[in-house]
C-alpha cells in the first residue's frame, strides 16, 4: 500500500524564525502556512514537500535528513553558495568529497549542507 504513496520529510527545529528566515533567504523557500505560529509546511516539486516543527532536539541527527534531486548538483551547488550556504567536506573510507562534491562509482553524485538549526540536508544526482 504504501509504495505507491508520496513521502515528505519532517524537520525539527529550535527556532523556527530562524529556520523560517535561512529557508527563505537561502534556499528560496517560502511556507504555505506563514501564518502558523509552530510549524511550517513547505510544498517542492511533485507534490513533495516537508514540514518543520519546533522542538529542542533539534541538529542532534548525524544523518542525512532531506534531500533534493537536482540534475546538476556542481550547478545547485554553486547557486546556493552564492546565496550564503556553507556545503560540508568528508574524507571517509569510501567517500571523499571534491569541491563539496562526492562522485560515486555509478556516476551519482551528492553534497551536504547544513540548515540553521542543524539538520543534514543534501543534493544528489543520479547518472
Amino acid at each position: 500500500m504504501l509504495k505507491d504513496l508520496q513521502v515528505g520529510a519532517v524537520l525539527p527545529a529550535q527556532d523556527l524564525g530562524r529556520a523560517r528566515a535561512y529557508y527563505s533567504e537561502k534556499l528560496g523557500l517560502e511556507p504555505e502556512n506563514p501564518d502558523a505560529e509552530d510549524n511550517l509546511m513547505y510544498k517542492c516539486g511533485d507534490g513533495t514537500g516537508f514540514f518543520i516543527y519546533q522542538t529542542s532536539n533539534a541538529g542532534t541527527a548525524k544523518n542525512t535528513q532531506m534531500g533534493w534531486m537536482v540534475s546538476d548538483v556542481d550547478a545547485a551547488v554553486a547557486e546556493l553558495r552564492e546565496k550564503g550556504v556553507v556545503f560540508e567536506d568528508y574524507d571517509f573510507p569510501g567517500l571523499k568529497t571534491e569541491n563539496s562534491v562526492a562522485r560515486m562509482p555509478d556516476g551519482s553524485a551528492a553534497a551536504w549542507f547544513l540548515d540553521s538549526e542543524g539538520n543534514i540536508l543534501s543534493l544528489n544526482q543520479t547518472p
